[in-house]
């Protein structure tokens, strides 16, 4: 049985296809149009799919959009008719929209696909919906190698849904307990998120990384954290929260916070983009991640009481909170968490699909031996060294093209040992928001400075912006003291204190204070000694897990600085061509295409 799954219209628009609920690909539109977060149907990642599992529309058995957009327009429109007449201004700019584009998605879905292939014969292919968060729940749980577990799922909005527990078994995902707008732990973090001067949808992942900058004030970070807990949203045992409306505005207008009244309670303008951070922002930060950081580990737990699961997973936009993740990974609550890395509304399009071949078709479900289902997100497109070669010659750059592999590692290792920053572009593209070692630039963690330099020559972004390391399993264990295996980047510890150095904390000035050198691996060690752990096997990736061990013959240690291979405000590269176009805008001193290497 062949489904075809798709996310769109909000943002992160993606396609996923399945085939006898095997994970055959997925992409998200982005890397397709160059439009960061595309919320647009995803034409482009359809037409991949269907060409990766070569089928056309007529051969899929169902086509499956994330979420029931009825059930949304009445949540859209219940809000509104209980705020009245608070949201008119909104009510007014959302209602076009919905009435022309989003309400009849049935049709509009059907139109898109008809323009794409005006041969579909809608008596053969059926067209279904999922719900949000059942979308997000079948993404984890039938990714994942679990017979039975807890699944958790936790982001801004669904349908109704802000947050659910839900249990699986076998093929069957039973809802037990939901949250509901607009009461939301991830509307929360983005409301701060835009109180503190970055983008919503976007930004969130800076307000996790700023937050450490803060380690050493908790003399300020206590009274904000107390402010948010008596005026801001009340926590209760189970994890469910209450937010206080009069300090919201997304349920009504087109702004997400009363800028007034939280300046007003926390004593403390609101940032405005590319303002200077100043140790008021970061103590802020840090509140709000601790804030969540107990609603996650609260949630957890009574998801745990309510299921008797000794397995959890999770996805929803909050579950791409690696730091909030790492807590609860600590706790050992559970025996294993699964969570999908494409835990967004990416993810929700692949979610999409294996909930409809397992809860409406009722398809047997069949648990493998791998460590679960998603080929370690390597599910987007691949080139040819044929397509690259004749990229390389247009060019009129020098290039070298290695017929031995471990000849081209062995370049490369002994590069990366020098200080060089390397693109490396191989195999298949990943699905979801990390590079994962197919579309990364890569560097050598031990050298003082290169986290600053990164940022600001190569990515082009802020500088007080961390690196996640990947490592070799082993590495793991020596610099962390862990021993499970962590493929997607999704979990933060902190390092062990022997491999650490004392530090100051916040100077005052980011850039000063991303420059002390805190650890032997000073690149990927951030303030308060934390990382974003990668760890790579032979299975995962043996390209990468080769070149890991080559660097560590060379230096000591099998470890690398990890970042996606992209610049501020663009999408990860997907394709040959969008790689040498990264490379020549930004100091990178090395392009790895496949088996051609390209040196500045």
């Amino acid at each position: 049985m062949k489904v075809l799954g798709i996310s769109a219209y909000y943002h992160d628009s993606a396609a996923a296809v399945i085939d006898d609920g095997k994970i055959i690909a997925a992409a998200q539109e982005e890397r397709f149009t160059r439009i960061k977060n595309d919320a647009s149907f995803p034409i482009n990642a359809i037409n991949y799919c269907l060409g990766e599992m070569q089928v056309t529309l007529n051969e899929l058995d169902a086509i499956v959009f994330y979420d029931k957009p009825f059930l949304k327009f009445e949540r859209l429109l219940e809000t509104y008719i209980n705020n009245a007449p608070r949201g008119l201004v909104s009510f007014i700019s959302a209602m076009p929209v919905w009435l022309k584009e989003k309400l009849f998605l049935r049709s509009a879905i059907k139109k898109a696909l008809k323009k794409y292939d005006s041969s579909i014969n809608w008596n053969k292919t059926q067209l279904l919906f999922s719900q949000h968060h059942v979308s997000h729940a079948a993404s984890a749980f039938f990714a994942s190698c679990f017979n039975d577990s807890a699944i958790l799922c936790i982001d801004g909005v669904g349908e109704w849904a802000t947050a659910s527990i839900a249990k699986g078994s076998g093929n069957k995902i039973e809802l037990l307990q939901e949250m509901h707008f607009p009461d939301s732990a991830g509307l929360l973090y983005s409301a701060f998120t835009y109180y503190l001067g970055f983008k919503v949808n976007e930004g969130e992942y800076k307000v996790m990384g700023l937050a450490p900058y803060a380690v050493n004030q908790r003399v300020h970070i206590e009274p904000y954290k107390q402010k948010i807990y008596s005026h801001i949203v009340t926590v209760f045992d189970d994890g469910s929260i209450k937010l206080n409306p009069e300090y919201f505005r997304y349920a009504t207008s087109l702004k997400m916070i009363n800028e007034k009244k939280f300046e007003t309670l926390f004593e403390l303008k609101r940032r405005l983009p590319e303002e200077e951070i100043i140790p008021a922002h970061c103590a802020m930060a840090l509140a709000l991640q601790e804030v969540l950081e107990d609603i996650v580990l609260k949630m957890a737990a009574y998801a745990k009481k309510i299921t008797g699961a000794r397995n959890l997973c999770m996805a929803g936009g909050v579950a791409l909170n690696c730091v909030a993740n790492g807590k609860l990974k600590e706790k050992d609550l559970f025996d294993q968490v699964f969570i999908q890395p494409a835990a967004g509304d990416a993810g929700g399009a692949l979610g999409a699909a294996l909930a409809a071949y397992y809860l409406h078709f009722k398809a047997t479900r069949i648990i493998t031996a791998h460590a679960d289902e998603m080929n370690f997100c390597r599910l987007g497109p691949s080139y040819k060294d044929t397509q690259i070669d004749a990229l390389l010659q247009n060019s009129q750059l020098k290039h070298t093209k290695y017929e031995h592999t471990d000849d081209l590692l062995e370049l490369t290792a002994q590069l990366l040992a020098e200080g060089k920053v390397i693109a490396w572009f191989e195999g298949r593209m990943e699905f979801g928001p990390r590079a994962l070692g197919n579309r990364s630039i890569l560097a050598n963690p031990a050298i003082e400075h290169m986290q600053s330099e990164l940022n600001l020559k190569v990515k082009k972004r802020e500088s007080f912006r961390p690196f996640a390391p990947v490592m070799l399993q082993e590495e793991f264990t020596t610099y962390f003291g862990q021993e499970y295996e962590s493929p997607y980047m999704l979990f933060v510890h902190k390092m062990l204190s022997g491999h650490c150095k004392p530090n100051s904390g916040f100077t005052g000035n980011l850039f000063e204070t991303i420059n002390q050198n805190r650890s032997v691996l000073p690149a990927i060690t951030h303030i308060d000694y934390s990382s974003r752990i990668q760890t790579v096997s032979a299975e995962s990736n043996k390209k990468l897990n080769r070149l890991l061990t080559l660097v560590k013959r060379r230096t000591g240690f099998g470890v690398l600085i990890n970042t996606s291979f992209n610049v501020k405000d663009e999408p990860i590269v997907c394709t040959p061509s969008d790689a040498l176009d990264c490379f020549k805008q930004t100091a990178i001193d090395v392009l790895v295409l496949e088996n051609y290497v390209v040196i500045k």
